[in-house]
């Protein structure tokens, strides 16, 4: 199990790293759940990081806009990302979401077939209308993902747990692994989150608002990552 950090700007990245993460996710919280930064925070980011440690980068929360969602994922990906991060945000069905999924996916594999496609659905899909991470599995199925991912839309301090049961969550997490993914869980997680979720063994956890102190707003504490990341490690 690894813990992903998501920093904002170079000073956070540092700090996740002093912590001892072993993702760092490069993201913009201005712009939403998985808001993308700005090629130059992404490359400047890249420099800092060990080529041992992965550099993740959100792209966005995407409406079905799959022409606009690959160029903006080979710009990750030119710009040293090895995860690039796509959300499923305004996506109404799953026709859409394949589409979707498609143009991400082939726009990356063709650049670099190394670098690694993630694509994110939502736990509180209901209340943006978006298609259920239930279906993220069969979604992605045939079109070379590498990792599927639960997050919360909005961030107003509900989390994934608020949304999704721990038996939703453990399916979701078995379907996704017999069909051949990772899997990633995020969302506004709390401790007694990730201590429930360390018990479903995921892949990958996800945070930013925890190791800020539990506001997302603000700037990542070293020290908080690092008490994460025994945890996670327990």
């Amino acid at each position: 199990m690894r813990l992903l950090v998501s920093p904002r700007d170079i000073d956070e990245a540092k700090s996740a790293m002093e912590g001892g993460a072993d993702i760092i996710d490069v993201k913009n919280p201005k712009e939403g759940s998985l808001g993308a930064n700005f090629p130059w925070i992404i490359k400047e980011i890249r420099k800092i990081v060990p080529k041992d440690i992965p550099l993740s980068a959100a792209i966005g929360d995407f409406c079905f806009k799959p022409g606009t969602a690959s160029l903006a994922a080979l710009g990750a990906a030119t710009c040293g990302a090895d995860y690039i991060k796509t959300g499923l945000y305004g996506i109404k069905s799953k026709d859409e979401a394949i589409e979707m999924v498609y143009s991400v996916s082939r726009s990356i594999k063709d650049y670099d077939h190394d670098k690694k496609v993630v694509i994110a659905a939502y736990s509180d899909f209901e209340r943006i209308g978006s298609v259920s991470p239930m279906l993220l599995p069969k979604i992605c199925m045939g079109y070379d993902v590498d990792v599927v991912m639960i997050d919360t839309a909005i961030k107003d301090g509900r989390s994934t747990l608020e949304f999704m049961t721990i038996d939703s969550i453990k399916a979701f997490i078995k379907d996704s692994h017999s069909s051949g993914f990772e899997v990633a869980i995020a969302g506004s997680l709390n401790m007694d989150d990730i201590e429930k979720l360390i018990l479903l063994n995921p892949d990958i956890i996800g945070v930013r608002g925890i190791v800020c102190g539990g506001d997302r707003t603000a700037n990542i504490d070293k020290n908080l990552v690092r008490l994460l990341k025994n945890i996670v490690y327990v």
